[in-house]
């Protein structure tokens, strides 16, 4: 169904979600006609996703030479530790899957973090061609977010001032977590062809519910696509609403 916040998806469950999604993902990049850049999120129903698109069933269907992957966000932990994103999509999917090396760009987490943040802008800007972002062409061909109980997404944090920044695309968050974040700002997150929020978990009900019925100004709802906003969602995370026959998502 299509609603203010843009079209939302609803399976059964976590696991139905992420085989619906990769799904999605696949149709999207076998339509595109040449490079296709994937914003990645970290999270436990992305890393379901990530462990389906390298599985049996979707491996081989996969355009994996001409697929570049990216991070929205990621904790400023050594590459290897448990808390980092780039080790969660690694050993789901990267370490499983036939993926050039030179198509992997983490964001960096050495030195300081506003020099770590400068350097991944700088890395999506030349991928990008340019360092303004046109609204007619997409740096993203996808963005995979995650939603907070809080109504976090990537690491644009409640009261934090990365939530005002529009002229970087990449910022370092030193506050409201226990860790320093480096994170995609609102102008790269939102240069995507299409935006698709993973949400699960009956804990999310309350916050997707507020979101959906457009009576929050949490940072995940402030998400304004140039293209299309997904949300799927799965049946707790939507307060239980039944599941409607399933659609296919558009790509275009």
């Amino acid at each position: 169904m299509v609603s203010t916040i843009g079209r939302i998806e609803i399976s059964p469950d976590s696991l139905a979600l992420a085989h619906h999604v990769a799904e999605w993902m696949i149709q999207a990049a076998l339509a595109a006609p040449g490079p296709f850049r994937v914003s990645l999120s970290g999270g436990s129903t992305p890393k379901t996703l990530y462990g389906l698109l390298a599985s049996d069933e979707f491996r081989s269907r996969f355009p994996w030479s001409r697929v570049f992957w990216y991070w929205g966000d990621e904790r400023f932990v050594p590459y290897d530790h448990p808390d980092s994103n780039y080790r969660m999509t690694r050993e789901a999917m990267l370490a499983k899957a036939p993926v050039p090396p030179e198509n992997i760009y983490p964001i960096p987490i050495d030195g300081a973090p506003d020099d770590a943040a400068r350097r991944y802008e700088r890395t999506l800007q030349e991928a990008y061609g340019a360092a303004t972002l046109d609204p007619q062409r997409p740096l993203f061909d996808i963005t995979l977010l995650g939603l907070g109980p809080d109504g976090h997404t990537a690491s644009l944090l409640p009261g934090e001032s990365v939530l005002d920044e529009r002229e970087r695309w990449v910022a370092a968050v030193s506050h409201g977590r226990p860790e320093v974040r480096i994170t995609m700002t609102y102008p790269a997150i939102e240069s995507s062809q299409r935006v698709a929020f993973l949400v699960a978990g009956e804990e999310k009900a309350e916050i997707f519910g507020a979101i959906r019925a457009g009576n929050s100004r949490v940072p995940a709802a402030r998400v304004r696509p140039v293209g299309e906003l997904f949300w799927f969602v799965d049946q707790a995370a939507a307060g239980g609403e039944k599941v409607p026959r399933r659609k296919v998502a558009r790509t275009r």
